[in-house]
């Protein structure tokens, strides 16, 4: 699933690409890329139509475009790219792809807005007063690299917990943005095991991982994201490059960069870990 670092450059794209753009028509293709939107696709098309994209913003991995213009003052589009969601600027010339669930054309007759999706996990829907930020996501946390995020409330909270550190990283309602590929990128910085116990943390260690995932997330950022099939694309259809770069994930079996020990792969959560033996050594009381 796509995390921050991918969301973002995708959120950017859009921001270039789509804003102070009037939406003149409107085509879902399949039910299922609006099942969020109750009223369903005659009355999502007839809400957007004739409104104007005024940004794009960002929380977590959630995108939303506040919209202008006729209807309900401080309206959004919210979008999540579930797994294979895809937002992309396409000339209307174009051919559709295999996946096209929703067109989006403008007023001004240039490229068109595409939300393609393979498996369909992901969805738009019309978020009505969301133009700050929809009430559908007011749950979720800051990231790290939102300038409100609060360094010092974060490391209370974390060391609140009783819970392993990764399982940490991934509770959107803590910390948002991190997933599975970067939560173990910055425990490998961090020189820390996924079963860490939070509530063992010295706010010392809790900041320098803080610090790690900050850096992770900005190398990932100015690398575009992580791509590891044509499934994550930015708005051009660009696959991003950090998966050239990364420490430990997916490298079941290769040497570590810091110190040739083997990574290991472990079972976490229905998904994967990954880290070194040696640099990242299992706790004396780990959480599960």
């Amino acid at each position: 699933m796509p995390e921050l670092p991918e969301v973002e450059t995708v959120r950017a794209g859009l921001a270039t690409w789509v804003a102070g753009r009037r939406i003149e028509r409107v085509e879902v293709r399949h039910p299922r890329a609006i099942r969020r939107h109750a009223p369903g696709a005659e009355h999502f098309a007839a809400a957007l139509v004739g409104r104007t994209i005024v940004g794009a913003r960002r929380r977590g991995k959630y995108l939303w475009l506040p919209l202008d213009g006729p209807g309900e003052p401080g309206d959004a589009i919210l979008a999540h790219l579930g797994m294979s969601g895809q937002l992309l600027v396409q000339p209307p010339e174009e051919p559709d792809e295999k996946h096209l669930r929703v067109r989006l054309g403008f007023a001004d007759a240039g490229t068109e807005l595409r939300f393609v999706d393979q498996r369909t996990f992901g969805g738009l829907s019309l978020a009505a007063g969301g133009a700050e930020l929809p009430a559908e996501i007011v749950h979720i946390a800051r990231d790290p690299v939102d300038p409100a995020f609060d360094d010092e409330a974060f490391v209370a909270a974390l060391r609140r917990r009783r819970t392993g550190i990764k399982r940490a990283l991934l509770d959107q309602s803590l910390i948002s943005g991190v997933g599975n590929i970067y939560a173990d990128e910055a425990l490998w910085r961090a020189r820390l095991h996924w079963a860490r116990a939070t509530d063992t943390m010295t706010r010392p260690v809790a900041r320098a991982l803080l610090a790690d995932v900050r850096a992770v997330l900005g190398d990932a950022l100015r690398a575009g994201g992580t791509s590891f099939d044509a499934l994550y694309v930015n708005v051009n259809g660009e696959s991003g490059y950090f998966a050239r770069s990364l420490d430990v994930y997916g490298r079941d079996g290769e040497p570590c960069h810091r110190c040739g020990t083997p990574i290991r792969r472990e079972p976490f959560m229905n998904r994967s870990s990954y880290r070194c033996p040696h640099c990242q050594p299992r706790p004396r009381q780990p959480r599960p």
